[in-house]
C-alpha cells in the first residue's frame, strides 16, 4: 500500500494485517508514517495504491493489500472497506486518534453514548441495551463515577478515557488506537494497556495499536511493527524486533538491551552521552 501528502509518497509498499485476538503495535520515530497508515485503515487517508478489507468472519481482522474488487467482494472471503456505507464500517472498525476536542455543554455519559451512532435510528433514543454497552465501557475505563459530569471540567487525560470508552461502545471487530497513552499519568497509562490486551484476549477483538514508547509496545503487542520512512523496518515478536541493531538503525541512537528474568519483558535503556559519567549523588530525606 502506498499513501502520499500531496505529491510526497509517506508510506510506501507496506502490507500488514491486524489479526482476532491479538495486538499489534506500530512502532517508529516521528514522520515515520504510523499514523498515517492507522488513519488509512480507518477510511480517513485516501489509499493512493493498494486495498484495505475486512474478513468475512465475525470479528475478523482487517489488512491491506493489492488486488481488483468486485461489488466490495475480493478473494478469500474479503470485503474491501471503500464499498461499504458509513454506517456499515463503522460497526466493523472504530478509531482513537490523537486529538478529539471537549466537547462542551454535554456529560461524559452522553459523549460514550456517540459510540452508538452506528446502531441507532434516525430519530431513535438510546435503548436499554445500548445504555448497558455504554455503562461497561464507562465502567472499563474508569469514568463511570463521572458520567454526570460535564466533559468541558475534566482534565485532558480525562477526556482521553471518556473518548476511549465512547470507542468501546461501538462495540466494533477491529479497534484502532493512535497513541490512546499520552496525556495519561502511569496508573491509567497501565490500565490503557491492561483494557487493550483484554479486548484480544476476552473479546478476540483485533486491536491495532501506535505507540512511542517501546518498553510499552513490547508490554501489550503479539506482533509488532518498527517503522523507519514510510516503509517497515522489521516485523514480527517484540523480542525479534526490538533488537539493540534494529533500535540503533531506525532513531539513531544506542540502546541496550535487555529480559528481565523472571516475566521474560523486554528492557530498553538508552545510552546518552551523559550515561558513563560519574555523579554526585543527593539524597532527599524527611
Amino acid at each position: 500500500m502506498m499513501l502520499s501528502y500531496g505529491k510526497d509518497a509517506v508510506v510506501h509498499g507496506v502490507s500488514l494485517t491486524f489479526q482476532p485476538g491479538q495486538v499489534t503495535a506500530l512502532v517508529g520515530p516521528n514522520g515515520s508514517g504510523k499514523s498515517t497508515l492507522l488513519r488509512s485503515m480507518a477510511r480517513l487517508h485516501r489509499v493512493d495504491s493498494g486495498q484495505i478489507t475486512l474478513s468475512e468472519i465475525e470479528g475478523g481482522g482487517v489488512s491491506n493489500a493489492g488486488g481488483g474488487n468486485d461489488g466490495g467482494r475480493i478473494a478469500g472471503g474479503k470485503r474491501a472497506v471503500s464499498a461499504l456505507t458509513s454506517r456499515e464500517f463503522a460497526r466493523e472498525v472504530t478509531l482513537f486518534s490523537q486529538s478529539r476536542p471537549a466537547p462542551q455543554g454535554l456529560t461524559v455519559s452522553e459523549v460514550v453514548a456517540f459510540g452508538r451512532h452506528p446502531y441507532r435510528h434516525r430519530f431513535a433514543g438510546l435503548s436499554t441495551a445500548d445504555h448497558q454497552v455504554i455503562n461497561r465501557a464507562m465502567a472499563a475505563t474508569g469514568v463511570d463515577d463521572m458520567a454526570g459530569r460535564s466533559v468541558s471540567e475534566l482534565s485532558g487525560g480525562e477526556v482521553q478515557r471518556v473518548w476511549l470508552a465512547a470507542c468501546l461502545a461501538q462495540e466494533t471487530g477491529v479497534v484502532l488506537l493512535d497513541e490512546p497513552t499520552n496525556h495519561l499519568d502511569l496508573r491509567y497509562q497501565i490500565e490503557i494497556l491492561d483494557l487493550v490486551r483484554g479486548l484480544a484476549d476476552e473479546t478476540g477483538v483485533a486491536v491495532g495499536i501506535v505507540l512511542h514508547d517501546l518498553d510499552q509496545a513490547a508490554r501489550v503487542a503479539d506482533h509488532l511493527l518498527l517503522m523507519s520512512a514510510g516503509r517497515i523496518h522489521a516485523a514480527g515478536d517484540p523480542l525479534d524486533v526490538l533488537t539493540e541493531q534494529n533500535i540503533r538503525v531506525v532513531y539513531d541512537i544506542r540502546v541496550e538491551v535487555s529480559i528481565e528474568p523472571g516475566t521474560n519483558r523486554i528492557r530498553i535503556d538508552p545510552v546518552g552521552r551523559h550515561t558513563a559519567r560519574g555523579r554526585s549523588a543527593v539524597r532527599i530525606s524527611s
